[in-house]
């Protein structure tokens, strides 16, 4: 599943080649995605597109006229061709631009979404309740530590639960607990302020990380063959299950939370 990173690096990858352009045609060849495509796309042509911005994991394309809202799903991407470029299978939205380019949405699993916002988008009721997102100074251990007082919800399940902060995926809040030395199945109640703040300052460095590496791949989204460019990572415990850990050498666990499966190494993170 794409998540936040993989989003940032999309955003970027399209941005420039969005930003300015007029929408000459929609095109919606399969409407029945995670929630059908409304008729009110058709909104979008002859707007031109003034930014794009990144709430979570959706992707906003602001107009005059109202916004665009994208979300990858589990396996959708976006991909600039000539709009004379066969269409693949699981094309099932475009956008055709003045500049002559065509912006298409790939989605072979159709979890994603595509909606148009004619309204405030931060109203949406898809964006109303987010929580902060993790590199920007809204978020920190602060958050939190008063976040999770009286919980007793693991604290893993806890920073990913998007209503405390936007974000972190399955794969950034095992990494990002292992740096910070937590184990993953604390009671977020009983984790200290002090402990928090490393927490905060571990999303923010792997995320931060991981969306640096994702931009040397940003020219992959003018290739031909739909790959979405997104990045291959060094990680220090998720999939490792069995293999020594790179700081202390024992053996890295797993153990299912959520219906996720999470890695650790238990000499690491207490």
């Amino acid at each position: 599943m794409p998540e936040l990173p993989e989003v940032e690096t999309t955003l970027r990858g399209v941005c420039p080649h969005l930003i300015g352009k007029t929408v000459k045609e929609v095109i919606v060849r399969e409407a029945r995605l995670r929630w059908p495509v409304p008729v009110e796309l058709e909104e979008l042509v002859g707007c031109k597109v003034l930014e794009g911005a990144r709430r979570g994991k959706y992707l906003l394309f602001t107009t005059a006229k109202g916004t665009l809202m994208v979300h990858l799903g589990m396996s959708g991407s976006l991909r600039l061709v000539d709009p004379q470029t066969d269409w693949k299978k699981h094309d099932h939205v475009a956008f055709t631009l003045s500049s002559r380019m065509q912006l298409r949405f790939h989605d072979p699993r159709r979890f994603g979404t595509i909606q148009w916002i004619a309204g405030d988008s931060s109203l949406h009721p898809l964006l109303a309740a987010l929580g902060p997102e993790p590199l920007t100074d809204a978020f920190g251990g602060a958050v939190l530590f008063e976040g999770s007082r009286g919980k007793s919800v693991a604290v893993k399940q806890f920073i990913m639960d998007s209503h405390v902060v936007v974000g972190v995926g399955n794969i950034y809040a095992c990494e990002s607990l292992f740096m910070a030395g937590i184990h993953p199945a604390k009671p977020a109640g009983k984790v200290s302020r002090a402990r928090y703040e490393r927490l905060a300052e571990a999303i923010k460095s792997v995320l931060g990380a991981s969306i640096e590496m994702g931009g040397t791949t940003l020219r992959d989204f003018l290739h031909q063959d739909g790959q979405p460019g997104y990045f291959k990572q060094t990680l220090n415990v998720y999939d490792r299950e069995g293999q020594p850990c790179r700081v202390c050498g024992t053996v890295v666990k797993r153990v299912v939370q959520g219906q996720r499966s999470t890695f650790f190494c238990p000499k690491c993170q207490r």
